[in-house]
């Protein structure tokens, strides 16, 4: 657990940080920074330091991010004034117990009224006070008239009488002694049974404030905040300070240094440098996205873990830049050797850095990547200021590492960059890292590279392979083009400091037993949609919480709250986190949750099917700001399937590497200025959610799925559920490379991992109806839980949250990028953000490496039906 961890960050006194210069923040470290090594766990005094600041401060409007500015934004949250906080915990502890507001739908709902009884009847019996106690005559008043024996006369006891006494008054004090201590309930041994589950969650529910989530966001982002630089230090800091109001226990920052790049001012250049007479040159950086007088520094235009370099060539334009897209020029004779390659965003190939890893492995010595209208601008709407999209001068920043390859860390895969950790892998030749430089551009740079490659290669009559930009003879280019000139000098920080922020509510039953709720704090801008959205959501999640933990609530099981740091640049504060407590994770972490993106639309979507059955519970608790419907009902109206998770977010190392049962979920919309400095607060409050409606909504989604995991007696994950879609995963793979789909020699059988999907199901089933038998058994028992059956749900909870983790692959891994080692889920190799189901057999078959392809089968079939077996044994 994080607390357990040696080398420990000690909070100290807030000291406020100035917003850096870029060459400040690129320049070293935190200055103020006093930590030490590693994970760490700081004050369980939060509380009391927490309450240093002003409570009566707030902040109205966009400020410049000055140091006044930022000192006073740091009160920003922790408003505490009457209209804002509950003026007692006596009080607001009333306010849940008058509430009865019963959950629809819920076949549950017995078992949680079973906890209230339960408690009831304990709490009832250990406050008993005699009414008539006053008027017992005291023990002085007692002794001074007991009669004396006459002198010479000895009293004789009789033995056998007082021992008959003696036991009667024994086993009375030992049945008493069994109802105080709530033995008969162990399951309910806690300060929360004097709250109704019920009246829990319509408490959660109401008490998300759109308001405040909106405060959240504005202070959120009124400056940028790359990872590693002081902007987001001092981010970090203010929700540090944050959460211990709250509440939180254990709160502090984590630590680890990482490989880091960041631009150089002047150091990163496009032009066009032959023939003379087409000579221009990129203005490469966007226009500020607020007035100067309210904006001191913008984030500049690149890529993060990018390629240093400095190259010439040929320009060849190759559409989304998918590795289909490259073998199409080749068809056309397109020679790609040592050229310039121009590629658009999305399409067939969504992940950026798979475009320069497609571009270098064509041969290309240099990779443009630019927003075109088509995908994000004005041909889908209004661009911003006006409207939603992105503006020309828009710019899409991104890390062009191989996170499918190598997650976190790229100098250390596999084990914690801690500081003073000395292993660490070289950047050359790294798989995680592109081996050509790459830049961004928007389209109204990229507009004149377009127009220079006319007449040269072939004419792209596919309106397909054709973007948006306007006044533009779409052409392939070919070895005669217009020559490029890419320079990409840069900052490379190989121990840069990153911080995670964490705190946690502890359990009552099984504190030793995490659900982890995470989102990711660092942006490549202002990040008003991605990630401040998220940030401004779990802050007013916290709040809620600790709110409950001040009333005298506690979960069942302990919640881990975290702000990660370096999920732009490769998930790497999550997954270094990950890796420093593998094992403990692996065997105590019951759930993870990752909200990044919260809100830019109004379409709900989660992925990680073992969560259906709960999040459709909650879903139907929560109306649709606009229609007043449930989403369950829209849900299920539009037949959204909950699909398995890839990558893109800081669930990755939780549910690749550690086997964690992992949730992401948001509302999405149209396209937005995506990584753009336009991603700010004031596109948040125009476009993307301008009354916050879906924020609050978002809020009451993760508050009571929160709420659902830590605190119900049986953990909801449905395996039934996962073991349906595992079945339909064999299925669709047998689909795609059984019989005629490889070669008849090497034809993949796949009736191993059938018999093991079969076996999953079946146990699945078994599983599931002991919970229906545990219902049926509290039930009759009118309300109690026996000793024996508390414990034997607490076994039940702890296989169902391991399950997870007996599908790795732990002592080997997918081949060639052995980091990752789940065998249902993981990145594809080729695209990123999409999940591979059973991604050894579809890496081997992909490739063409047929028998490394069946004895992939044959490992997940055994890993599978081991785990499956496990559940019941």
């Amino acid at each position: 657990m994080v607390d357990e961890k040696p080398n420990k960050y000690e909070y100290e006194q807030q000291e406020y940080l100035p917003i850096p210069t870029y060459e400040q923040a690129t320049s070293s470290r935190p200055s103020s920074s006093n930590s030490h090594l590693g994970p760490a766990e700081v004050s369980h005094d939060a509380e009391r330091q927490g309450l240093l600041f002003n409570s009566n401060q707030q902040q109205d409007g966009y400020q410049p991010p000055t140091v006044e500015s930022a000192r006073s934004s740091l009160d920003f949250l922790a408003s505490s004034g009457e209209n804002s906080r509950r003026s007692s915990a006596e009080a607001l502890r009333r306010e849940i117990q008058q509430m009865d507001v019963e959950e629809p739908g819920d076949p549950n709902s017995r078992a949680n009224r079973f906890s209230k009884r339960i408690t009831s009847l304990t709490h009832s019996l250990s406050s008993i006070n005699l009414p008539f106690r006053q008027w017992l005559p005291s023990s002085q008043y007692i002794r001074a008239r007991i009669p004396s024996l006459p002198q010479g006369i000895r009293f004789q006891p009789n033995w056998i009488i007082v021992g008959r006494v003696f036991a009667i008054f024994l086993v009375v004090f030992i049945i008493w002694l069994f109802f105080i201590s709530d033995l008969f309930a162990i399951g309910s041994r806690r300060m929360t049974n004097m709250f109704n589950p019920d009246n829990l969650r319509a408490y959660v529910q109401g008490h998300i404030d759109a308001d405040k989530i909106r405060l959240n966001l504005q202070h959120a982002t009124q400056f940028d905040h790359i990872a590693g630089t002081e902007g987001n230090y001092l981010l970090a800091k203010w929700m540090e300070t944050s959460y211990q109001l709250a509440g939180l226990e254990s709160v502090g920052l984590e630590r680890f240094d990482v490989y880091l790049n960041y631009p150089k001012k002047g150091g990163r250049r496009v032009a066009i440098i032959d023939p003379p007479e087409l000579a221009w040159e990129a203005r490469i950086e966007e226009e500020l996205a607020y007035p100067p007088e309210f904006q001191a520094i913008q984030t500049l235009v690149f890529h993060g873990h990018s390629k240093t370099g400095n190259v010439t060539g040929p320009l060849i334009y190759a559409n989304y830049g998918s590795r289909q897209d490259f073998q199409d020029l080749r068809d056309k004779g397109i020679d790609m050797k040592g050229s310039i390659v121009l590629v658009r965003y999305y399409g067939s190939q969504p992940d950026r850095s798979l475009k320069v890893k497609a571009a270098e492995q064509a041969g290309a010595v240099g990779c443009i990547i630019y927003s075109d209208p088509a995908e994000d601008g004005f041909l889908k709407g209004e661009p911003y200021p006006k409207g939603r999209y992105m503006p020309d001068d828009g710019v899409q920043r991104g890390a062009v590492g191989m996170s499918s390859w190598v997650v976190g860390d790229v100098l250390s895969p596999g084990y914690a960059s801690l500081p003073g950790e000395r292993r660490r892998e070289s950047k050359e030749n790294n798989p995680g890292l592109p081996n050509i430089p790459s830049i961004p551009l928007a389209w109204r740079d990229a507009q004149r590279l377009l127009q220079a490659l006319k007449g040269h290669g072939k004419r792209i009559e596919d309106s397909n392979a054709r973007g948006g930009v306007p006044d533009v003879e779409w052409w392939t280019g070919d070895a005669k083009s217009p020559t490029v000139h890419l320079m990409n000098d840069q900052i490379e920080k190989e121990r840069e400091g990153i911080y995670n922020v964490l705190g946690r509510l502890t359990g009552i039953e099984q504190p030793e037993k995490s659900i982890i709720v995470g989102n990711h704090r660092d942006a490549w801008c202002f990040g008003g949609a991605d990630p401040g959205s998220g940030t401004a959501v779990m802050l007013e999640v916290i709040r809620i919480f600790g709110d409950l933990r001040r009333a005298g609530w506690r979960p069942l099981r302990t919640i881990e709250f975290a702000s990660w740091d370096g999920e732009e640049y490769n998930m790497i504060g999550s997954t270094e986190h990950v890796e420093a407590r593998i094992e403990d994770l692996r065997r105590d972490a019951a759930a993870y949750i990752n909200v990044d993106v919260a809100v830019t639309g109004t379409t709900f979507r989660a992925g990680g099917p073992v969560f259906k059955s709960v999040l459709k519970r909650i879903l139907e608790r929560v109306p649709d700001p606009n229609s007043n419907r449930s989403f369950l009902d829209i849900w299920e109206e539009k037949k959204t399937h909950m699909a398995g998770l890839g990558s893109g977010s800081d669930f990755v190392a939780f549910l690749d590497l550690a086997g964690t049962s992992s949730l992401d979920m948001g509302f999405e919309g149209d396209p937005f200025p995506y990584h753009s400095c336009y991603d700010n607060f004031d596109w948040m409050s125009n476009y993307g959610d301008p009354g916050f409606q879906y924020h609050k909504a978002m809020g009451q989604i993760w508050a009571l799925l929160i709420l659902d995991m830590a605190d119900r007696p049986v953990l909801p994950l449905d395996l039934n559920v996962y073991a349906g879609e595992v079945t339909n995963y064999v299925s669709d793979l047998e689909k795609h490379y059984g019989g005629s789909k490889s070669p008849k020699s090497q034809a993949l059988n796949f009736q191993s991992l059938k018999a093991a999907a079969q076996q999953f199901v079946a146990q699945a089933k078994i599983f599931r109806n002991w919970e229906t038998a545990w219902s049926k058994a509290v039930t009759d028992s009118g309300g109690f839980e026996s000793l024996t059956l508390a414990n034997q749900r607490i076994d039940h909870n702890t296989r169902m949250a391991t399950f997870e983790s007996d599908l790795l692959d732990i002592d080997g891994g997918l081949p060639g990028r052995e980091q990752f080692k789940h065998i249902v889920f993981a990145p594809e190799l080729w695209n990123n953000y999409g999940p591979a189901y059973f991604p050894g057999v579809r890496d081997a078959a992909d490739e063409g490496e047929w028998e490394l392809a069946q004895k992939q089968v044959d490992k997940a079939a055994g890993i599978l039906d081991r785990a499956a077996r496990k559940l019941n044994s």
